[in-house]
């Protein structure tokens, strides 16, 4: 295989490129070429109040608008509205890193594709005197996703990791206890079954539905990689497996048992948790976000507990989430971009963040915050805290791009899955990546 070009320059990569090449990149860069105050460009996934630091006091912009204010005129932040899908992200992302754009000054990047831009050489160094900083007092699981090759590359922003969502008066029903008790997936949809309710999850073409995958597998025991570190032509599948093969079976018994709403094969986030707040929601896995997000549920009535196990003895391995802040190697102002990070990521405004947006901080300190307690209470922030623990993230690969559309593809649609469907999905990914295959 001397000379093949590594498929991480592979369908969307080429994509990208090619789209740069063809179109351009509309500018969005500092406007200090007269000798103005700097203004960074911050590339920020949806939250509350979008792009607007008026709209919502607590999201990214208003962070945004906080710093640039305590700067002392040292910079100013122009906040740049990233689509809501996270794949789209990471193309967008990508089209402009492969272009050189030099306004890519502070990047809100998903963890699952993290590693890929740093292995691309994407990243403008951390600096070795911010490095103790960002690290500190951050759950372990931020720190290991920000990391490429034992260095810090990208810092920890906010972590994420789904729970189980449940309606008490449901699980009463059912004879369920799933706070004291952990349920397995086969409990829950017999749950479902017997008090004609629903279970929320997602399992549409897109990022969402590879990490209830990789949680599945890695909850029975296995890894979608064993051997993440490796290059293409080393790199070791762990799908086709008894995880792979119980993690298939799962999915097929939630799509077809009549328990995951009418459209299983067109559930995000969104659907999912619209699912549960509905009259006949009962169950529902997804992010802590979703308390706050609940409009037609008695909050008296929700509860929360561990993600759902595979098996009764074998503890869960939910899915771990979040955003990276990382700087683009071409960046005109990297050091007044790892200032700004340094502030947003302070004690003082993850607690606002994850008061206001409902996005758990990286910070564990963040937790004991009596606002934080009173944003999620009955011992949600504490559960919260104890799951990014026990979270796993995506395989920490530069090739999880690929893996990950794959994936999805193969594993679709979800009813029609067999114990074949692992292996064939893992002949399939070997393939995509050594050349022989296109997405």
């Amino acid at each position: 295989m001397t000379g093949r070009t590594p498929p991480r320059r592979s369908a969307a990569f080429i994509a990208a490129t090619a789209l740069v090449a063809s179109m351009g990149l509309a500018a969005c860069g500092s406007d200090d070429s007269a000798g103005g105050t700097p203004t960074l460009t911050w590339y920020i996934n949806p939250d509350v109040g979008n792009a607007d630091p008026s709209a919502a006091k607590g999201g990214q912009a208003y962070l945004a608008k906080r710093c640039a204010d305590g700067s002392k005129g040292k910079y100013k932040i122009k906040v740049q509205l990233l689509p809501n899908d996270a794949s789209d992200q990471r193309l967008q992302l990508l089209r402009r890193l492969a272009a050189g754009d030099k306004t890519m000054d502070i990047m809100s990047v998903d963890p699952a594709f993290a590693t890929e831009f740093a292995a691309a050489d994407y990243y403008a160094p951390v600096p070795d005197n911010l490095q103790a900083q960002f690290k500190q007092d951050r759950v372990q699981s931020s720190v290991d996703a920000s990391m490429y090759k034992d260095k810090l590359v990208s810092v920890p922003f906010w972590a994420n990791t789904q729970l189980l969502w449940y309606k008490k008066s449901v699980a009463q029903k059912a004879g369920l206890d799933p706070q004291n008790k952990p349920v397995t997936w086969d409990q829950l949809i017999e749950a479902a079954k017997k008090t004609n309710t629903q279970i929320g999850v997602q399992a549409k073409l897109y990022e969402g539905y590879a990490v209830w995958i990789n949680a599945l597998i890695t909850s029975a025991g296995g890894a979608i990689v064993e051997n993440p570190g490796e290059t293409y032509d080393n790199l070791k599948l762990g799908i086709d497996s008894a995880a792979g093969k119980k993690a298939a079976d799962i999915i097929r018994k939630v799509a077809t048992s009549g328990v995951a709403g009418p459209a299983i094969g067109s559930s995000t986030e969104t659907e999912s948790l619209g699912l549960f707040d509905g009259r006949n929601g009962g169950f529902l896995v997804n992010w802590p976000y979703t308390y706050g997000a609940l409009a037609n549920t008695d909050k008296k009535d929700v509860g929360a507990a561990l993600y759902p196990r595979v098996s009764a003895g074998e503890e869960s391995k939910p899915p771990y989430g979040g955003i990276q802040l990382a700087v683009g190697k071409e960046s005109k102002h990297a050091d007044l971009a790892y200032q700004a990070i340094s502030c947003i990521t302070n004690q003082e405004n993850q607690t606002i963040y994850m008061t206001k947006s409902g996005n758990p901080a990286s910070r564990k300190k963040v937790f004991d915050d009596a606002g934080v307690e009173k944003a999620f209470p009955g011992g949600i922030a504490k559960l919260i805290r104890e799951n990014l623990d026990n979270a796993a993230p995506r395989p920490l690969t530069q090739y999880w791009g690929d893996i990950s559309l794959a994936l999805q593809q193969r594993f679709s649609p979800p009813g029609a899955l067999t114990p074949q469907t692992p292996a064939s999905t893992q002949k399939y990914i070997g393939e995509v990546l050594n050349g022989k295959a296109l997405l």
